[in-house]
């Protein structure tokens, strides 16, 4: 089949649909629904999400992405078609005033700073991101928070039966994937409960993500970048900056951190061909210079690049609309740093400062105390942001309070998906010198019935536990490597203070997070305080010496990394209330 006729039948589709939506009215372009609801009195949340997990295809998307690897706009015409299909034009988008954020390490960060500095000067805020921990809500909030099982239940049936109408049994007219359907719900979700400007998360890519179907953002974004999906970005950081680069729109403001020569200059390249005007952001100590030091709500010396990156994106979207409180600025520097205009240095507002630190984003750096237990969670999960997470979780462990007596037990839960290199991740966890390192799948229970926003049909409970035996193989194999720190390397400050030796890590796979979390707390935890463990489960004998050794430490700090979906799962038994 030719180009030409692959594409003729979609486009003829796209036309048909978008007549058909056009006769419905002003509705549409407001952004209101275009058909009528049906009726769902049965239609709870749960079922709505169970709905949604038919969706996943994600294996299947990405697989198609991988290979329209260098036809970004054939994916952004499949995203029009079925936005035409949901009841929108692309032109509804212009109406809603986006900040538009990509990156490999941060970027979920930088958004969450940016929403919080925006709304403390009393906007309404919608912010869409991925991917959610506990519940599938949370990928769309509205001023901060989760839209509600309600308003989720509300927009979700009414969006997923004109898709269903409008699809037939061929490949160019069908269901869209998870992922692409709740970006469809967040457009109409923030159109319908007219936000004043919504940040919105790109998934994995840039120029061929579902987001960028946005033509018309306020600002745009770069957060620090590496080396992440290369089977779909590319192998070289460099090509995975081109990528990202994607989200750029001429005229369009955009702002990016600090990043390698390599893939700042394709950054600047790429920006300079279409007029976007691209700034880099100055670090964070040149803004408090001269005034108190910021504080933030995020740990991790790596979320100051976020928060000055999110403070340049809040001042430009204020000052393009005529807010007065964006910041008095100071001297700047005239130069071109690496060829690139810096953005402005302005003293931040109190607005600002409240927005800083107040920002909450859970799984990322986050401290849990119960008790003799510390959860330490961050869902680091590429190279970069492995490293930032060890720099962190060590500086944490410097500032602990020390018991007067008794042993302190340090622990990892680990687990890694996709295609990223689980050896690579964990070698960088080796410093650390656990005693304990655990394994398990993403999944809270061997069982998810009846907890639909934790299912994932895409694996098989014998996939995900030989990807976590091979993880405690790799662990074991770096062990037996690890002669001892080295040169210049600090010790754990967990051990004693003697000169360090080789020693080894006991190592253990638990078939979901529920198991695992039973064994390291040993009941300790007041808040997880489940029902008995099956009978045998804690039969190895590894797990059964270790249960005495965690029943009877003073303190015990546990490190939660590897995947944001093994933090969600471990967040949604330590904090029942984030299920409710």
């Amino acid at each position: 089949m030719s180009q030409a006729r692959r594409h003729l039948r979609p486009a003829l589709f796209l036309a048909a649909v978008s007549a058909r939506v056009a006769t419905t009215g002003v509705a549409a372009r407001r952004g209101l629904s275009a058909w009528p609801a049906p009726q769902e009195p049965g239609m709870e949340y749960q079922d709505a999400v169970r709905a949604l997990n038919t969706l996943q295809t994600n294996a299947g998307y990405l697989e198609q992405v991988k290979r329209q690897r260098g036809d970004p706009q054939a994916q952004l015409e499949a995203m029009k078609l079925y936005l035409a299909r949901s009841g929108l034009q692309v032109e509804d988008l212009d109406q809603l005033n986006i900040i538009h954020v990509t990156g490999t390490k941060g970027k979920g960060s930088t958004c969450a700073f940016t929403e919080r500095i925006l709304r403390s000067y009393g906007l309404k805020t919608g912010f869409f991101s991925s991917p959610h921990l506990v519940q599938v809500r949370e990928r769309i909030r509205i001023n901060g928070q989760p839209i509600s099982p309600e308003l989720f239940t509300k927009h979700f049936w009414p969006l997923y039966h004109r898709l269903e109408e409008t699809k037939d049994s061929s490949s160019y007219v069908s269901m869209p994937a998870y992922f692409r359907f709740l970006t469809l719900m967040a457009f109409h979700v923030f159109l319908q409960e007219k936000v004043d400007l919504a940040v919105v998360e790109v998934g994995i890519g840039g120029a061929y993500d579902c987001t960028n179907i946005i033509r018309k953002p306020a600002v745009c974004g770069i957060s620090s970048l590496g080396i992440d999906h290369t089977s779909i970005l590319g192998d070289t950081v460099e090509e995975i900056a081109w990528q990202k680069g994607g989200i750029f729109k001429r005229g369009v403001p955009a702002f990016t951190v600090l990043q390698p020569d390599g893939p700042l200059a394709v950054l600047r390249d790429r920006a300079q061909q279409i007029s976007c005007p691209l700034y880099l952001c100055p670090p964070l100590e040149a803004l408090e210079e001269g005034g108190p030091p910021l504080t933030l709500g995020l740990e991790g010396e790596h979320q100051r690049s976020n928060a000055a990156l999110a403070l340049q994106l809040a001042r430009c979207w204020l000052q393009q609309k005529d807010y007065r409180g964006i910041g008095e600025l100071k001297v700047s520097r005239p130069s071109l740093l690496r060829q690139m205009p810096l953005a402005p240095v302005f003293q931040p507002t109190t607005h600002m400062r409240h927005g800083l630190r107040d920002t909450e984003w859970l799984g990322r750096t986050q401290v849990l105390r119960r008790g003799p237990l510390t959860w330490y969670l961050d869902g680091a999960h590429t190279a970069s942001s492995m490293q930032a997470c060890v720099r962190w979780f060590r500086q944490a462990l410097h500032r602990r309070p020390r018991p007067s007596r008794g042993s302190e037990v340090l622990v990892l839960l680990f687990n890694s998906t996709g295609d990223r290199d689980p050896a690579a991740l964990l070698k960088l966890l080796q410093p650390c010198q656990f005693d304990y390192a655990v394994f398990c799948p993403n999944l809270t229970e061997v069982s998810t019935v009846g907890n639909a926003d934790q299912q994932n049909f895409m694996v098989t409970l014998d996939q995900v536990l030989l990807r976590c035996l091979a993880h405690q193989q790799h662990w074991s194999r770096l062990d037996e490597e690890q002669a001892g720190p080295e040169p210049g390397e600090p010790t754990s400050s967990l051990l004693a203070p003697h000169p360090p030796e080789p020693r080894s890590t006991s190592s253990l796979v638990f078939s979901c997070i529920s198991h695992a979390l039973l064994w390291i707390s040993q009941g300790r935890d007041p808040v997880f305080q489940p029902p008995s463990p099956p009978q045998g489960l804690f039969a190895h004998p590894v797990a059964g010496s270790g249960a005495g050794v965690l029943r009877e430490a003073a303190a015990i700090h546990v490190l939660v990394t590897g995947s944001l979906h093994l933090v969600g799962g471990v967040l949604k038994l330590l904090e029942p209330a984030l299920s409710q």
